[in-house]
């Protein structure tokens, strides 16, 4: 044909080639051309670093990109982001497109589905965008606590470094070796007396049963002891032990009247002081009593 000639077949090898260069840079993006999808709007007042091409996940799962952001100039505040999303997804009304990040930096953008499944957000509406809190957020809302508590931080190392140097916590840390040490020589000798315990442990028990035998041969000699006549000559020791506590009470006999007649008693004592005043009197005067030697001399 002559249509085709060399220029044509060039103009149409360029054109194929852009169109191709274009294709594969959305694709790049994470944009497909030849898939259609549908819009919905995100409204927020910061993006955050959310630009074209970011990522939307629905539950972890990607669901659609980020089309285009459209920064309104004369309200900043007024930010939407175009979500191209899944034919087959439904967002119910209430939910909501949180901006999160990675520790790498990547930014996407995290479907939180509302309550109700049923009622819906029609396609090309508007739903509201926020931040999440994530591990991130959670970690920027700290910083004022731990600002508090730096000062507070600062002391305590300060009186942690002082009392690591202080040198009771040296003869402390000494004392517990030393303790230690102790316990080890203690458990030492406990092991060699539990040795010896465990070597005497069969004599002691020989001993024990031969104890237990003798007590058993105790037992078997009070069980063939006849009580009822042992009773008898206790009770016949009884009535003698009696009849004698009677006698010494009555007036018979020398230690009954001893015991109950006042008369020989005073008799007795006077006597016994007579005899006491005579033994004085013959130590202080022999010579009135004795008139001889044993050698036959006269003293004189």
């Amino acid at each position: 044909m002559k249509f085709l000639t060399n220029e044509v077949k060039i103009a149409l090898a360029a054109i194929v080639g852009i169109v191709i260069l274009f294709a594969g840079m959305q694709f790049l993006k994470g944009l497909n051309i030849f898939s259609s999808a549908d819009k919905y709007y995100v409204r927020f007042t910061d993006i955050s670093g959310l630009s074209a091409s970011s990522p939307v996940y629905a539950n972890g799962y990607k669901v659609g990109v980020v089309e285009k952001v459209l920064y309104d100039y004369s309200q900043p505040n007024n930010i939407v982001a175009v979500m191209g999303l899944d034919k087959n997804l439904m967002l119910p009304k209430g939910t909501r497109a949180e901006i999160s990040s990675d520790l790498l930096g990547n930014v996407k953008l995290e479907l939180k589905f509302g309550p109700n499944p049923i009622d819906l957000v029609q396609k090309g509406d508007t739903i509201e965008g926020g931040m999440a809190t994530g591990l991130m957020g959670k970690a920027a809302d700290m910083i004022p606590q731990v600002e508090v508590m730096l000062p507070k931080l600062d002391s305590i190392l300060a009186a942690l470094n002082t009392l690591l140097h202080d040198s009771a916590i040296t003869r402390s840390v000494h004392n517990v070796d030393q303790i230690t040490a102790n316990l080890g020589s203690t458990t030492n000798e406990l092991n060699q007396l539990s040795s010896q315990l465990n070597h005497q442990m069969p004599q002691m028990l020989a001993k024990v049963d031969g104890v237990l035998t003798n007590t058993e041969g105790v037992t078997r000699q009070l069980n063939e002891m006849d009580f009822g006549a042992t009773m008898q000559k206790v009770d016949r020791a009884v009535g003698n032990l009696e009849q004698t506590t009677a006698k010494l009470n009555s007036n018979e006999g020398t230690l009954g009247l001893l015991m109950r007649d006042p008369g020989l008693y005073n008799n007795m004592n006077a006597t016994m002081r007579s005899a006491d005043s005579l033994l004085m009197d013959m130590r202080l005067h022999p010579k009135r009593y004795v008139h001889f030697s044993i050698f036959g001399r006269k003293d004189r």
